[in-house]
């Protein structure tokens, strides 16, 4: 047997290729997973194209196999492994060393599709500490999504909170864009009892939020001062939380639409990575103006993880799932990915 897998030179979307090597053996500690889905981020297509190089971990090494959430099947125990057995259904975590607390540069070196190899292959070992139970009611498609964007998620709402605690009917909570981060975060925020407000430059896909449970919704194409609506919504009072993953032309707006004491989560760039020119006020006084906490947030713990899928349990949610390629089309996949014409994510079934 043999493993088929993509690789990348990190060169652009055309440079990935297939490929195939021998089937690996899991090693003391290890498993070997046979991949059923990957889902794919938005961190994958700058992996890709040679763009993701804004964290000191992320070396652009020569060839790599990219993306680094998976759902699977164990198919070999080694040595040593006493969590798992043959025949267990598992997600894969980004970070496998960062089982809990804050993320060190260390435990950042070990992220899946850069630096390390990625998970777009039909089989993979991993270490069978940087697993996760998958949740036994969703599908494979569904599950694969949860590593990066629903956690990513889960941290942005719940992760100033203590394990276990949850916000409620007194929060407003902003998400940006229709991406997978952002459905993930509405889906989280209605199972909370939260108020949800989402921005989208397309109706179409502001119609399928109002149907995932927004409470508010706005075109930010049609109303360039999104801002001022979001604090009509909120009775002048302003959110309090904001999944900020737009950048340098939102991140402003954001503080000029957070609550006092509000929390401002820094998870994208979408719309860029350079301030405007002309607008140079300092973060510094944006922050204090509103007593504001901006944080940025890279994914979370192997525990958080856990925390999250207990959620995701007790309130049935199933991930969003706009268009499902297979592995032949990987390319493909991406290419509609970077395209921003998905509503929540873009996933790649294994045969």
């Amino acid at each position: 047997m043999s493993v088929q897998k993509w690789i990348s030179p990190l060169q652009g979307l055309d440079s990935l290729r297939q490929m195939e090597d021998p089937m690996p053996s899991p090693g003391p500690g290890e498993v070997l997973v046979k991949i059923h889905a990957v889902s794919l981020n938005y961190r994958d297509v700058e992996v890709v194209k040679g763009e993701y190089k804004h964290h000191k971990t992320a070396e652009q090494d020569a060839t790599i196999v990219p993306c680094s959430d998976m759902c699977g099947t164990i198919v070999t125990v080694g040595h040593d492994v006493s969590q798992w057995v043959v025949g267990n259904r598992v997600l894969s975590t980004f970070l496998p060393e960062h089982q809990t607390g804050q993320v060190t540069e260390k435990q950042l070196a070990g992220s899946l599709g850069l630096p390390l190899d990625g998970v777009l292959a039909t089989h993979r070992i991993f270490p069978a500490h940087g697993l996760v139970q998958a949740p036994e009611y969703m599908s494979d498609e569904e599950a694969c999504t949860l590593p990066i964007a629903g956690v990513t998620a889960w941290m942005s709402i719940n992760g100033m909170r203590p394990i276990g605690q949850s916000g409620g009917e007194n929060d407003y909570i902003l998400l940006q864009g229709t991406g997978g981060v952002a459905i993930a975060g509405l889906q989280i925020a209605k199972a909370s009892g939260a108020k949800a407000i989402i921005t989208s430059s397309s109706d179409e896909k502001l119609e399928m939020a109002k149907r995932l449970g927004a409470d508010f919704t706005i075109n930010y194409r049609t109303n360039p001062n999104w801002e001022e609506e979001v604090m009509q919504f909120t009775r002048g009072n302003g959110v309090n939380i904001i999944l900020e993953t737009g950048g340098a032309q939102t991140l402003r707006k954001s503080f000029d639409c957070i609550a006092f004491g509000g929390l401002i989560n820094c998870i994208g760039y979408v719309s860029g990575k350079v301030d405007e020119a002309d607008d140079r006020l300092n973060v510094n006084l944006l922050a204090l103006r509103r007593t504001v906490t901006l944080k940025g947030i890279i994914n979370g713990p192997k525990d958080r993880f856990e925390e999250m899928l207990r959620f995701y349990e007790r309130n049935q949610i199933h991930p969003e799932v706009h268009r499902v390629f297979s592995f032949t089309e990987a390319k493909e996949a991406f290419k509609f990915l970077e395209s921003g014409s998905h509503f929540g994510k873009v996933v790649i079934k294994i045969e």
